[in-house]
């Protein structure tokens, strides 16, 4: 198949679809890891198919969610590392899905690069497969395109959609919050996949050392801290909510605390946090010193160590705090739900 597609003017115009082929069939292996038991296709088809488990639903509702690493790509390519910036593109979208209580499915990725070199496409795919095993997501699709002259030659884009599914009567929403609530924190991993241009800025990347240390980041290199996969809390959430009855989910990306948890707080009510009780990652400290950025505005880009926080009741969140903690996250709370109409307060 790939002798009798080979097509020699196409590549005079930059684009080898055999090198295309050689990908498909490098990332076969990672592929494997990911099927679960609705995968109904193999790789290379037109598309996807998936056949769900509909056992014990009443009414399955689907949730779609999509989005790509953004500008922390420039990170991978200075570091020429491309085998984790796939975990990044998969928990931003499962993370999303999950905080209305849907199980991640399947997922689809894209790339699109200026030249398929199939050994990188092969390491950046890996790193989706692995995003996936951690989802517990099937890869069942994708897509690579080689745009030469619309990307250059070592760089390319990744972007990925994922399909959930839950009950219609267990869908998480806010309209069961109360005053005395209490916010539960699920600590991130790093900087995750948010705030890049003005991380970028702030460390000068395109000049900087990224094998530098510096004292505040423990012993670890900028390039190793910044390139940090987003943490991926499907497994630690879909295991408190067969248990605790959560009320509302946030997931902290771009915007911060103040764009992002008043998405799952209603009318009339706020999440009131208490700053002392967050556990800041060391890298926020050093970008709000070398940035010289302000409380305010660190709070309103980054995740500042909280990668996402759920709402549950008082009577409830002992035992939330030690599901969260069995299933591998240091969850800890910040602060509670009061009446208010500012949605959010920091103090």
């Amino acid at each position: 198949m790939i002798e009798n597609s080979k097509s020699d003017i196409y590549a005079s115009a930059g684009v080898d679809i055999t090198a295309g082929y050689k990908a498909v069939e490098l990332m076969k292996k990672h592929i494997a890891r990911t099927l679960t038991d609705g995968v109904c296709s193999d790789v290379g088809g037109f598309g996807g198919l998936f056949s769900p488990d509909l056992s014990g639903i009443e009414e399955p509702v689907l949730v779609s969610g999509t989005d790509g690493v953004g500008t922390k790509l420039k990170i991978a390519f200075l570091a020429d590392k491309h085998d984790t910036v796939g975990i990044d593109c998969v928990a931003m979208c499962v993370n999303d899905v999950i905080c209305c209580g849907a199980k991640p499915l399947f997922f689809l990725d894209y790339i699109a690069c200026g030249k398929n070199f199939p050994e990188k496409i092969e390491k950046i795919v890996s790193g989706v497969c692995e995003g996936c095993v951690q989802a517990g997501s099937a890869l069942i699709g994708g897509e690579t395109a080689e745009m030469p002259g619309f990307y250059p030659e070592n760089e390319y884009d990744l972007a990925g959609f994922c399909v959930g599914i839950v009950d219609k009567k267990r869908i998480i929403d806010n309209k069961e919050m109360r005053e005395g609530d209490v916010l539960i924190a699920l600590p991130s991993s790093g900087v995750h996949s948010n705030g890049f241009s003005l991380v970028r800025k702030i460390f000068d990347v395109e000049n900087a050392d990224l094998n530098a240390k510096y004292g505040e980041l423990c012993g670890k290199t900028l390039g190793e801290t910044l390139l940090t996969p987003t943490k991926i809390y499907v497994k630690p959430v879909l295991s408190l909510i067969e248990k605790v009855k959560v009320k509302g989910i946030s997931h902290i990306t771009g915007g911060g605390f103040y764009e992002n948890i008043p998405r799952s707080i209603p009318e009339g009510l706020c999440a009131k946090i208490e700053k002392e009780k967050i556990k800041v990652l060391p890298i926020f400290d050093l970008i709000a010193k070398r940035g010289n950025v302000s409380e305010r505005d660190m709070f309103n880009t980054f995740n500042m160590g909280v990668g996402m926080s759920v709402v549950v009741s008082p009577e409830d969140e002992k035992t939330a705090l030690e599901i969260l903690k069995n299933a591998g996250t240091d969850a800890y709370t910040i602060g509670k739900i009061i009446k208010s109409d500012e949605r959010i307060s920091i103090v």
